[in-house]
């Protein structure tokens, strides 16, 4: 049965990627239409008739009559929604509720409709069209990809409505769909236990050698999935043998037993990937699944940094975007492999987006998608049926050119993400760009880094805290140092001209093996689902660091005059 319905959904996808095609060519009639049935749709709720959605008749009249708003605004009706009461931000019924990870702030709460969520599946259809169609231009195909998201709940309101992170969301409502795209029994994604979900989407999904894709929320988690295939490997191809799940997994014993229901050995695969182990002395995903074609993973941000780490575990694997989403919505679409700029989804929200010289405007002026220009960094607005509108999410976006006539933007950095010692406003595009250019020019491998800022010290030092890879020395810090100073004046004009005479000089921490890993264990013991985990590459918190051992601290010579 799988079998046929793989290549229906493939060509339902490129079905849905051309008609989207078709749309960017008249990006500024689809978005019209998209708001008026938003508008039309929700003019009877609480806040559609305080607005007066009724009488707009046009987007001017929308954006004089309804105000640009953050999250704040709208989580008390978000509160009552919860407690079970209707009609208040949505006419249809609020099936569910997203959550967002709370890693850069407080944890918010989205409500969910069936036509909010049908409009974001038209969207991930979308892009798997477009990635059927990149590959078959390389000589290769789309095929069963390996994921690791959970799929359990956070738990229910007292109103009766179901909330959890938004990939739970997306599973559990796309069930049908996706357990026709993933190697691995839609039950491997039940456990609570992260490292217990990883350790089965693995054992399963290696069962099927001709596998084609592993997708994951960030590349950071990417990398986590190679470093389990490639720590418990032995154990893996044991049980594959066999047929029997360790023991020392924790599992919850009716998903154990679900499990060891369908689990059968493989002794023929479980042979030739211990000869592969043996031969290479580990196990990647390329070793172990040769005609793999893909990972799909956020691209943008801090993104590159973790990019560098890829080929040890991927050789040349080609990285697809598919869409550039949050529990808020789907923003944008990918269009190719191994690009950073990805399609407006214009059937997904209505957007506005807000220039750089109105940042600071208490009522900001918006520009429309046909009215952007390439080169520009813009704050985007979305208006879609979670009920929101010109809702702020947060999020800086640049403006990369056009795909027809519908924009072509990339994820750069969240607004307020900011580092200043005085007022230079240095971003985390900004230090991950220097970090991705100093692996480069000293040859060097990063588990991971955090900018911070001295403690009790008025201007701060930068602390350049970073953790190498085993294995790896930074023999000449000074020129590390020195170099990361030169790099960021390049790239931030504020912080050049800031560092003449106010901003001191950074200095260099290098943090024992293991920290990092203790890090996000702190993130997730506050309740950061794992694979929503996004681990900040600046931080203005003195104390993020607390606890850690710093196994070196260095100063630049400067700092002696």
């Amino acid at each position: 049965m799988a079998n046929f319905l793989l290549p229906l959904l493939t060509t339902t996808a490129e079905l849905a990627k051309e008609n989207f095609i078709k749309k960017t060519r008249q990006t500024l009639a689809v978005q019209e239409r998209f708001l008026y049935k938003i508008l039309q749709a929700y003019q009877d709720t609480e806040l559609g008739r305080e607005y007066g959605l009724k009488y707009i008749k046009n987007i001017e009249q929308f954006r004089e009559q309804v105000p640009v708003l953050p999250y704040s605004s709208y989580e008390p009706y978000v509160e009552r929604i919860a407690k079970g009461q209707k009609n208040i931000l949505t006419a249809d019924p609020v099936v569910y509720l997203n959550t967002t990870s709370g890693s850069t702030g407080k944890q918010k709460m989205i409500p969910v409709t069936r036509r909010f969520q049908n409009s974001l599946g038209w969207a991930n259809l979308t892009c798997i069209g477009f990635l059927s169609e990149a590959l078959r231009y390389r000589k290769s195909k789309f095929g069963k990809l390996m994921v690791t998201y959970s799929s359990k709940l956070s738990g229910v309101t007292s109103g009766g409505i179901k909330y959890g992170p938004g990939g739970a969301g997306v599973l559990r409502m796309g069930k049908l769909m996706y357990e026709q795209l993933f190697a691995h029994p839609y039950q491997t994604l039940k456990p609570t236990d992260s490292l217990s979900r990883h350790y089965l989407c693995l054992l399963f999904a290696l069962r099927q050698e001709s596998m084609r894709g592993i997708a994951a929320n960030f590349p950071m988690l990417i990398l986590r999935i190679c470093n389990y295939l490639q720590l418990y490997a032995k154990d893996l191809i044991e049980d594959l043998e066999t047929g029997e799940i360790a023991n020392w997994l924790k599992l919850e014993p009716e998903i154990r037993l679900q499990l060891e229901k369908i689990i059968i050995p493989a002794p023929a695969r479980a042979a030739k990937l211990r000869e592969i182990w043996k031969s290479h002395g580990r196990l990647t995903p390329k070793l172990a699944w040769p005609d793999l074609s893909y990972i799909g993973t956020a691209r943008g941000g801090t993104s590159d940094f973790y990019f560098q780490r890829f080929p040890d575990y991927l050789d040349e694997t080609p990285v697809f975007g598919s869409v550039y989403a949050s529990a808020e919505g789907t923003f944008s679409i990918y269009h190719d492999l191994d690009i950073d700029g990805s399609i407006l989804a214009i059937e997904t929200g209505f957007f506005e987006f807000i220039p750089e010289q109105e940042w600071e405007a208490q009522h900001p002026k918006t520009l429309l998608a046909n009215e952007v220009k390439p080169g520009n960094l813009y704050r985007i607005l979305v208006t879609n049926y979670s009920g929101f509108y010109r809702y702020d999410i947060g999020d800086v976006v640049e403006v990369l050119g056009f795909y027809e006539s519908t924009p072509i933007i990339v994820f750069r950095y969240r607004r307020g993400g900011l580092l200043s010692s005085t007022t230079e406003k240095t971003t985390e595009f900004h230090v991950t760009q220097v970090m991705q250019t100093l692996q480069q020019e000293f040859s060097l491998s990063l588990e991971d880094f955090c900018i911070t800022l001295s403690a009790n010290e008025f201007p701060a030092h930068y602390l350049v805290n970073i953790e190498l890879t085993p294995n790896h020395s930074l023999p000449n810090t000074q020129a590390f140092l020195l170099r990361f100073d030169q790099k960021l004046k390049e790239i931030n004009l504020r912080y050049k001209l800031k560092r003449h005479d106010e901003v001191p000089p950074p200095r260099l921490r290098i943090l024992a093996p293991g920290s990092f890993a203790i890090l996000r264990q702190r993130q997730v013991q506050k309740g950061i689902p794992d694979s929503q985990l996004k681990f900040p590459h600046i931080s203005e918190d003195r104390n993020f660091l607390a606890g850690l051992a710093v196994e070196q601290e260095i100063t630049l010579m400067e700092d002696y005059s």
